[in-house]
């Protein structure tokens, strides 16, 4: 498959989001002085007039994940636009563990500290820890980023990684589930992250797997969630129709283990999938039509229309996709990084101060995190970079760029292309 870039956002000229266009006509509209650049990333171009006709709707489907989150735009069929989010719950949960400790050990020893507070807290209803709630808030933002840069009505979400209610029907009827078109697909997702991408009998990894009935058929097994589990080919084939106690006599600790798996409950599934509604609840509140899909009719998708996995084409298979039209497959990667710390010293290890904090971020209208271009046209650092800037407050800043690190370079040879708003960008 040729790679194909995204297609270029379009606003006229009261900022009112119009139908993506394709990258050329982008090109020619700004070289004709049609258009200018609006924003860097996502790319976006603002046209010198206004447009009175409606632009054609756009659907915005979203595949949420743990640590990726997939974003797709289509118009019909038409895939356009792709992105993957890549959150920062566990750097989120580090810092939460590492002001814990740092406040516990000034606490021991009886130094200056904050006193304790979580005696007198209650959490609300629908409470999310931090890490989990900044995986809703950041999804939301580039929600409303996107439906103010397109014209996104519809908004598709895989609510749950498996639908429960196909997941538990089979243990209330056994082979009826086994009907249907989607035979299989929610079960199997559901397995996949019940026995972690794994082989219950030998811990393989990266190598395919079948669905095995932990107590066999031939003896009377049934067809539940409870008494499946995944084998790699050898240790299927090897088993037969033993019963696992015989087949696994002599390992008595797997043997224990995956009994004790197997009676995992459902429960845990709703647990994966707490962020997600959390999720769909804040769209909700958009006022734009949402529909939701399953994990395993998405990964049914994929698979029927043979495209590759990615996060991002998971998304754009999220819900009933008849067919796509792949006219994008460059994702804009984005990489939640944050807003700094409001910490007002440094610390060492030990919970000291180390250094202060300037008060005062920006230094001559630029901030730390800002993607400036430097055209430096004298002294020995002459060229051209292009990267994020960490400020000084004497007016000499350092530039991360292609080239690498740049230091030394006088705030009037730059000049901003993007503002820091939280994120790092790359395709």
């Amino acid at each position: 498959m040729s790679i194909q870039p995204n297609y270029v956002f379009v606003l006229d000229i009261n900022r009112k989001p119009l139908t993506p266009c394709k990258p050329s006509l982008a090109r020619k509209l700004l070289t004709v002085g049609k258009a200018k650049v609006f924003k860097l990333y996502p790319f976006t171009i603002l046209l010198k007039k206004e447009v009175t006709e409606d632009p054609q709707p756009v659907t915005l489907k979203i595949d949420p994940g743990s640590k990726v989150t997939g974003f797709a735009l289509l118009l019909d069929s038409n895939l356009l636009w792709v992105a993957e989010l890549t959150h920062r719950g566990q750097a989120i949960k580090a810092l939460l563990e590492s002001r814990c400790s740092l406040r516990r050990g000034r606490r021991s020893r009886h130094t200056r500290y904050r006193q304790a507070r979580f005696l007198n807290r209650t959490r609300p209803k629908g409470w999310l820890a931090p890490s989990l709630r900044h995986r809703v808030e950041t999804t939301l933002t580039w929600v409303n980023k996107l439906s103010k840069l397109a014209p996104v009505k519809t908004i598709f979400q895989e609510l749950v990684r498996f639908d429960l209610q196909k997941i538990e029907s089979p243990e209330i009827s056994g082979v009826e589930y086994q009907q249907g078109v989607l035979a299989g697909y929610e079960v199997r997702e559901y397995l996949l992250n019940k026995w972690e991408r794994r082989c219950a009998y030998c811990s393989a990894e990266n190598v395919p797997l079948q669905v095995e009935h932990i107590h066999p058929k031939a003896s009377g097994g049934t067809n539940r969630v409870s008494n499946l589990c995944l084998a790699c080919e050898p240790c299927n084939t090897k088993k037969g129709t033993k019963d696992i106690k015989i087949f696994l006599a002599k390992k008595p600790d797997v043997l224990k283990k995956i009994l004790a798996q197997a009676k995992r409950p459902l429960k845990d599934a709703a647990a994966v999938n707490s962020t997600r509604w959390a999720l769909f609840n804040r769209l909700k509140e958009t006022g734009k039509v949402i529909i939701t899909g399953s994990g395993g009719l998405t990964k049914f998708n994929r698979i029927r229309l043979e495209l590759p996995k990615a996060h991002f084409f998971d998304a754009a298979c999220v819900g009933d996709t008849p067919n796509i039209s792949v006219l994008a497959n460059q994702p804009l990667n984005i990489k939640a990084t944050g807003h700094g710390s409001r910490q007002m010293c440094r610390t060492d290890k030990l919970g000291f101060p180390s250094r202060y904090v300037p008060r005062f971020k920006f230094v001559k209208g630029f901030q730390t995190g800002d993607i400036v271009k430097a055209v430096v046209t004298s002294g020995k650092k002459i060229g051209t970079y292009t990267g994020r800037v960490a400020v000084r407050s004497c007016g000499s800043f350092n530039v991360s760029s292609a080239q690498g690190l740049i230091q030394g370079i006088n705030h009037k040879y730059c000049f901003s292309i993007h503002q820091k708003d939280g994120y790092n960008y790359g395709f």
